[in-house]
């Protein structure tokens, strides 16, 4: 069993794999955390699916497509808080109007640039941690610890602004720029998962650990621990699936987390389906 498990890891783009399952893992996890808890899932969908027409942009004229996934992040952020507050329109109206325009502009793009060069769309929505560089590494690598020193500054004001944004802005705190602020950080997280699990998939490890892990503790610190836990685990175990039985990455990756995410369900001491209502605590 040991070696079948060490054994992969004399191969390069193994060892990258891991790099990368292990941040993106963390890094969704507590990123994530503040959506499921602010209930604005269908955010992390909208900026995930925006950042492709950037990313096709970025490979047309050379560019890193990380700083173009971002642009489009940003882009679609702005302009979803755009019409939430110049139009009567409701936000969840909003993301779906965004989230749809930016990725048919993106498909559109990329159907274009696949006339005159080879590229697999595949790679861009569902992830290939198996084929990541070293540069991709670390790029990820500079991306994750700045989302996380940002976090771990920022730790106590955006829990205030998440629980009760009412409260912190009466408190005097910049809710506009929090706010912003985390969405910056939500772009950031799924421009540094879009190798391992694509755009479409990444909803999954930005949601799903931190949803997992809510059904099993309480309070807003222990969902980050135990969420990064569960999405790293997930990470590594869809990595390795991947490697022995060829299946997709990110896919396999979803489908661990999803696995983990059912159980907690099924078997939660406070909230399981299976557990009679006399037996939680």
């Amino acid at each position: 069993m040991l070696q079948a498990l060490i054994e992969p890891l004399q191969y390069g783009f193994m060892q990258r794999s891991l790099i990368i399952a292990i941040l993106v893992g963390l890094l969704c996890a507590i990123v994530g955390s503040y959506l499921m808890v602010q209930r604005l899932a269908l955010l992390g969908d909208a900026i995930s699916h925006s950042v492709l027409p950037g990313l096709a942009i970025a490979f047309m004229i050379g560019a890193n497509i990380f700083v173009g996934a971002f642009i489009a992040g940003v882009l679609s952020t702005m302009a979803i808080a755009l019409i939430k507050t110049r139009s009567p329109i409701k936000e969840d109206a909003a993301m779906g109007i965004v989230f749809s325009a930016f990725f048919a502009l993106g498909v559109t793009l990329i159907t274009v640039i696949q006339k005159d060069n080879k590229i697999d769309l595949n790679h861009f929505l569902f992830g290939n941690i198996l084929g990541v560089t070293a540069d991709e590494v670390r790029d990820t690598a500079i991306i994750a610890a700045i989302v996380l020193i940002v976090v771990f500054l920022l730790y106590k004001e955006l829990l205030f602004y998440t629980f009760d944004p009412l409260g912190a802005q009466a408190a005097g705190l910049p809710v506009n720029r929090l706010n912003f602020g985390l969405m910056l950080l939500i772009a950031l997280t799924i421009v540094a998962s879009m190798k391992a699990v694509g755009v479409i998939l990444v909803l999954s490890l930005l949601i799903t650990p931190g949803a997992t892990a809510y059904l099993l503790v309480k309070r807003l610190h222990e969902v980050m621990i135990l969420g990064a836990v569960i999405g790293v685990i997930s990470s590594i175990s869809g990595m390795y699936l991947s490697y022995f039985y060829n299946l997709p990455s990110g896919p396999a990756i979803v489908l661990v987390v999803s696995a983990l995410f059912t159980l907690a369900l099924l078997f939660s001491p406070r909230h399981g389906i299976l557990i009679p209502s006399t037996n939680r605590r």
